[in-house]
């Protein structure tokens, strides 16, 4: 039987991005796309060449591979927190009960993506290497949650599959909600609205032409099109948002430069224009 061995990384470069993302986006190496863009090596490389991830933020990498007869056959985010900031699942009340039960919540370890609500694959595996690979990334990071002292193990935002796969090794689940839009076959805006009952329709529309009318226009920018100015709009944007919502952001300025630089076509900037070179704030 072939060993099966995982190694823990602080840095995700130790890993290597063509390693990476055979597991994470195995789709690229056809032409493709990545399904999931927050889970590739560019982007939570970003994180931490920006140094919005790492020493002093909380989030400190325990990135794991799992190697199968000297080949990487899955891979997984994880990371060693020393608070609950930025994972959009809020455990206050947990730590709060842990805490007067006399145990120590925090450090606890997170598989997860950061700062990001989006559900995805958090068991990384190369096609084919699924049972073993997520069984491999469950059982190591238990071991290392126990090793360390580690209060517990949360994997946030994963696939249904892969909160069954978990639930079958023991980890317990839970159910959180989200609210998410879909489109039933509308058509259009006014088959939208259509669906909706009068009361709600008559706000939708005063609201929609208030926006219309605030005397510019809305653009969708990606890849090339995406220029230095934008860029500078969107963290001046970033950082006012965040000052009115009770805290501060997460991203430095630092990874908007490397996603200018490095993520420009996985990404859509949407903005609302008005004048020459003028953009309103949020």
């Amino acid at each position: 039987m072939t060993a099966v061995e995982v190694s823990v990384h602080d840095r995700i470069e130790e890993i290597g991005q063509a390693t990476w993302d055979a597991c994470a986006c195995p789709e690229v190496a056809d032409g493709g796309r990545p399904v999931d863009p927050f889970t590739t090596y560019r982007f939570l490389h970003a994180l931490e060449e920006s140094r919005s991830v790492g020493r002093g933020t909380g989030w400190q990498p325990r990135h794991l591979a799992v190697h199968v007869g000297g080949e990487v056959v899955a891979v997984a985010p994880l990371y060693a927190k020393s608070n609950s900031h930025g994972e959009y699942i809020f455990d206050w009340s947990w730590a709060n009960a842990w805490e007067r039960a006399g145990g120590s919540y925090y450090p606890k370890l997170q598989m997860a993506v950061p700062f990001t609500p989006v559900t995805g694959r958090r068991f990384l595996c190369k096609p084919g290497h699924e049972e073993p690979g997520q069984a491999a990334l469950v059982q190591a990071a238990v071991q290392i949650a126990s090793d360390n002292d580690l209060s517990s193990l949360h994997v946030t935002f994963c696939t249904e599959g892969e909160a069954d796969a978990g639930e079958a090794m023991g980890l317990l689940r839970r159910a959180s909600e989200q609210f998410h839009w879909e489109d039933e076959g509308y058509g259009d805006f006014e088959g939208f609205l259509a669906a909706l009952s009068s009361r709600k329709r008559k706000t939708i529309r005063r609201e929609r032409a208030e926006a219309q009318g605030f005397g510019g226009e809305i653009v969708a920018l990606t890849g090339e099109a995406l220029e230095p100015r934008h860029w500078d709009a969107m963290w001046r944007f970033y950082q006012n948002t965040g000052a009115r919502k009770w805290g501060s952001p997460y991203l430095t300025r630092a990874f908007f430069d490397i996603a200018a630089r490095e993520m420009n076509d996985d990404i859509l900037l949407i903005l609302a224009m008005r004048g020459r070179g003028r953009w309103p704030g949020p």
